[in-house]
């Protein structure tokens, strides 16, 4: 699978990019919030999602992690498929649809072309619980994972069968900001 690109830009338009990496050109599907944010620079690294189709293969860049990561949960819900998610990228910041799945805001969800009222409710009850609670301020991510080693403790930890909820209590006990994973781990199963 290809993780990212890191190349230079040859052709950008609002849906897609074409990078040449290595003397290969890559044909990337592309948001309009990634296409804004990748301004005028020649050389460029998007991270990408390969779908592997029956009838195509299709990259899909995006120019956060954040982003990449909104747009796998979106994929996850029954009846999205990538263009769909790019779609809803691009209707709407990723603050944006995460702040609105996580208060159950269905009208702005719904407010995205092609996206009905049961779809908005289905992508609310899916990704609810997979969100992580996200303090909305400037300069913070949309996935606290992508900060801090929290996410991967609490991920670790509720694959381990925990209890989310218990879980991210344990966690929040023991973390000053600057223990490893490992660290947040062991801590957290002590108090479990």
């Amino acid at each position: 699978m290809i993780a990212h690109l890191n190349g230079r830009l040859v052709e950008k338009n609002p849906t897609n990019v074409i990078i040449e990496c290595g003397g290969v050109g890559y044909y990337v599907k592309i948001s309009l919030n990634t296409f804004s944010a990748l301004g005028s620079d020649e050389q460029l690294k998007l991270f990408t999602q390969q779908i592997i189709r029956e009838d195509a293969h299709l990259l899909f860049g995006f120019a956060t992690l954040e982003e990449r990561e909104l747009f796998n949960l979106l994929l996850s819900v029954s009846g999205i498929g990538p263009n769909t998610a790019i779609l809803m990228l691009s209707s709407l910041q990723p603050t944006e649809i995460a702040q609105a799945i996580q208060t159950d805001d269905v009208l702005t969800i719904q407010s995205i072309k092609g996206i009905g009222a049961k779809t908005a409710q289905r992508v609310i009850i899916d990704l609810k619980d997979k969100m992580i609670k996200v303090e909305w301020g400037a300069g913070t991510n949309i996935f606290v994972g992508h900060n801090t080693n929290r996410f991967d403790a609490l991920t670790a930890l509720i694959s381990l069968g925990f209890d989310k909820k218990a879980a991210e209590k344990a966690i929040e006990k023991i973390a000053t900001g600057a223990e490893s994973v490992e660290e947040l781990i062991k801590g957290a199963l002590k108090i479990l």
